[in-house]
């Protein structure tokens, strides 16, 4: 699949990243869950820039610092732009085991 994208809301359609300029992402990573068709198929939260103390990720885009889903889906939206980039795991963090609470949405 590589990497899919789903737009909440429209950027302004002019400004896109280019490969290794600086970008500023708000995220929130979760594993897929086909059981919540209701909340965009998203289960369990691994990560995310909105925890306390925590703020948009800083960094070169499209040079390989991130995962290939994020260096290939960001260039695709424009500024302000809220997207689901739904990313398969040959894309993502492969294999590796990703912590999670059993039972929990955190």
């Amino acid at each position: 699949m590589g990497v899919e994208k789903k737009t909440l809301v429209e950027g302004n359609g002019v400004d896109y990243p280019k490969k290794g300029e600086h970008v500023a992402i708000h995220y929130t990573g979760c594993l897929y869950d086909a059981d919540k068709a209701d909340n965009h198929f998203m289960g369990n939260v691994f990560d995310s820039s909105h925890k306390p103390g925590r703020g948009p990720l800083a960094t070169p885009i499209g040079v390989g610092r991130l995962i290939r889903g994020w260096d290939e889906g960001v260039p695709q939206m424009s500024l302000g732009e809220k997207a689901i980039l739904t990313i398969s795991s040959d894309f993502g963090y492969g294999d590796r085991y990703v912590p999670t609470k059993a039972n929990s949405d955190q």
